[in-house]
């Protein structure tokens, strides 16, 4: 992605709460696809709600309040899913640098 480790790290860690607390979000499809395993470790540390499974999260989020969504909104939803809480559809190319885009979502 062009980057290097901290700042890959910090970029992670902004989409990765950004996803969670809107549901829904538009990137580019690498940042997307290196995304995805990324939040679905995050929520299945939301399936279960203790404090270890809360700090671990807080290390990774920067909101309390996404951390908050986390496990008392995502973890009850997807409590049942065993994976694949996430899809990942194309969209068109962005404008200004052709760069490939798309929608990443978690599934209902």
């Amino acid at each position: 992605m062009g980057r290097t480790k901290e700042p890959r790290k910090a970029l992670m860690r902004n989409l990765a709460t950004s996803l969670i607390v809107y549901e829904k979000i538009k990137t580019t499809t690498p940042k997307a696809k290196v995304l995805r395993p990324y939040v679905e470790k995050i929520i299945t540390l939301g399936k279960v709600d203790t404090l270890a499974n809360r700090r671990q999260a807080l290390k990774t989020l920067y909101t309390q309040g996404s951390v908050k969504k986390l496990f008392e909104v995502l973890g009850p939803k997807f409590k049942e899913r065993k994976g694949g809480y996430i899809r990942i559809t194309k969209l068109n190319s962005r404008v200004g640098d052709n760069a490939e885009m798309s929608l990443i979502e978690l599934v209902d």
